[in-house]
């Protein structure tokens, strides 16, 4: 505490990272398949012992395409040929355990909540070169609901029902890369 308070009081830089994300927050996530903690970013002042007010920049941190590990409601969750191949390009497995996760197309519903809650002052989108494995990419722009459109979050039982609404785009492919592996 006495070394974040001197970084504090001389103006310096300090970085705290969240495992996991706003989906998985014990308060704001989809209850019942969260974490035993708060991953988002107001807590990061209890976690780091840094006053609320000192924290003047979040950055969100996103991937270019949705993955997930466990149970759950998963709106975008892709199957089949495209789903291995981003899960192998991106490496989409478990560290301990191996095991693949569930992988879905960029979610901006679900983004947009994450970043709301996070407060969010930029986002950062990584993975974008492991979509160059696909043709063509979708993005989640809204959901159907019982037959309505929203773009806003749902909360659980909502989120069982609702269906991505998928706007594709024509993929791209990147220099030295072929057949799902960058040479």
């Amino acid at each position: 505490l006495p070394t974040i308070r001197e970084f504090i009081a001389s103006g310096k830089q300090i970085l705290v990272e969240g495992q996991l994300g706003t989906l998985r927050d014990l308060d704001w996530g989809i209850y019942p398949y969260t974490t035993s903690s708060n991953p988002v970013a107001g807590f990061a002042s209890v976690g780091a012992g840094i006053p609320p007010m000192e924290i003047t920049k979040v950055m969100g941190i996103v991937k270019a395409y949705s993955s997930c590990v466990g149970e759950g409601p998963f709106v975008t969750e892709l199957f089949g040929e495209v789903a291995d191949k981003i899960r192998e390009v991106g490496k989409e497995f478990g560290a301990a355990t191996g095991r693949p996760r569930r992988i879905g197309w960029f979610d901006v519903v679900a983004t947009r909540y994450g970043a709301q809650i996070q407060g969010a002052t930029s986002l950062c989108v990584t993975l974008l070169d492991v979509l160059s494995c696909v043709d063509t990419i979708g993005v989640c722009t809204r959901y159907r609901i019982d037959g309505e459109e929203t773009d806003e979050f749902p909360i659980y039982h909502g989120l069982t029902k609702a269906e991505p609404i998928l706007k594709e785009m024509p993929g791209w492919n990147t220099a030295g890369f072929d057949d799902g592996v960058w040479q």
